[in-house]
């Protein structure tokens, strides 16, 4: 298994479409040599306010989805 090292330099937009979130971002993905005592996944590094941009922009996303519910299922009781 393949794992990477993928840092985001930029994030540019976010939409979404059909059930999906959809974000535009510049990152920059570089392989990583796995090593005995680290665990085989891929890890996402990104700056605090990348962070934080990243967070507003999925609530935003997020609460236009939940517009598109019925109103009986924002509840959040299914």
């Amino acid at each position: 298994m393949k794992t990477y090292d993928i840092e985001v330099q930029r994030l540019s937009s976010a939409r979404h479409d059909k059930g999906m979130i959809e974000l535009g971002t510049d990152v920059l993905v570089l392989p990583r040599a796995l090593r005995d005592d680290q665990p085989a996944h891929s890890r996402l590094r990104l700056p605090v306010e990348h962070a934080r941009t990243l967070l507003i922009l999925l609530k935003q996303q997020i609460a236009e989805l939940d517009k598109l519910q019925p109103r009986s299922r924002r509840s959040g009781r299914c």
